[in-house]
């Protein structure tokens, strides 16, 4: 049972930690392009933070 109040408590405090910086003035999270994202049509070639470079 300790287990599982020490696993929340960290869970917790890292959510805590982001809202902090949001609340601070920093951006706010995002995702990436990457991930399940790319298994769509189009997937990664419409990414509009792929650099132009990056595309194959």
């Amino acid at each position: 049972m300790a287990f599982v109040f020490l696993s929340f408590g960290t869970f917790a405090l890292a959510l805590l930690g982001l809202a902090i910086g949001v609340l601070s003035g920093r951006t706010p999270i995002k995702g990436s392009c990457g991930g399940l994202s790319c298994r769509t049509k189009g997937g990664c070639a419409v990414c509009p933070s792929r650099r132009s470079e990056d595309a194959p």
